[in-house]
């Protein structure tokens, strides 16, 4: 059993969970995420979600942005200070636990290769987080390929995300139907440049799939993500499992 911790933009959320089976042993708590969301302020709520469950093991987290060997390169949605930050140390010193730092949908893929709509597939997998901004995770033959931040593809002018993520669709009161034909065409961009067997679809908007999974045509097979908001958290246990 290991603790996985999700950090998003709004909250930050976790439980203890058995990386067996990816169910979570203990009701999730959930914290608001504190602003300014600041290395220091996010750590203590990580803190706070550790002390919650008594931990005293490895912890596996989830970060917004690009992580590589535990140090944080990006911040698009959370403060800049986290740029050049050593955050698997900064939450192994806040917690006393060692600590697993991954980018939040590669977490989230993990999590659906071992227990959700990717178990058993081979070839090229992608997974899409469609909420606030667009998350990716990208695997060959079940082997994640860490950070490669599709959404912030150059696309339609801009940022793939800003023409494409939940938040744009409610923003532009999209109908579905509007909505779905700008995923289409970004979903057929991504196949374009890498020809992928299945596309997972998570995020918020995952949860109203009947609306718009009927309207795409892709090459490739599209479905839900199965684990939706405990994706992350998962996925975040399969990390620290991973990092010994």
């Amino acid at each position: 059993m290991l603790l996985g911790i999700d950090i998003g933009g709004s909250g930050v959320k976790g439980a203890p969970v058995n990386e067996t089976t990816g169910e979570l042993t203990a009701e999730r708590l959930r914290i608001p995420t504190p602003s300014p969301a600041t290395p220091e302020s996010v750590a203590g709520t990580v803190a706070e979600i550790v002390h919650h469950f008594g931990w005293s093991g490895p912890v596996g987290c989830t970060y917004p942005g690009v992580v590589e060997g535990g140090r944080i390169l990006t911040a698009a949605n959370v403060d800049s200070a986290w740029i050049g930050v050593d955050g698997a140390g900064l939450l192994s010193d806040a917690t006393g636990c060692p600590a697993a730092l991954i980018n939040d949908a590669d977490a989230a893929g993990l999590a659906e290769i071992a227990f959700g709509s990717g178990r058993a597939s081979e070839g090229v997998v992608i997974l899409l987080t469609l909420g606030t901004g667009v998350g990716s995770a990208l695997f060959t033959h079940g082997q994640l390929v860490p950070n490669t931040e599709f959404g912030h593809l150059y696309f339609q002018g801009g940022a793939a995300e800003k023409f494409v993520s939940d938040a744009v669709r409610k923003s532009e009161d999209l109908s579905w139907t509007e909505w779905a034909a700008r995923l289409n065409a970004y979903l057929g961009y991504i196949e374009i440049l890498l020809w992928p067997e299945l596309i997972i679809l998570g995020g918020g908007v995952s949860k109203r799939h009947e609306e718009f999974l009927g309207l795409l045509t892709t090459r490739a097979r599209v479905v839900a993500a199965e684990l939706r908001n405990n994706a992350g958290i998962v996925g975040a246990a399969l990390a620290a499992a991973r990092a010994g």
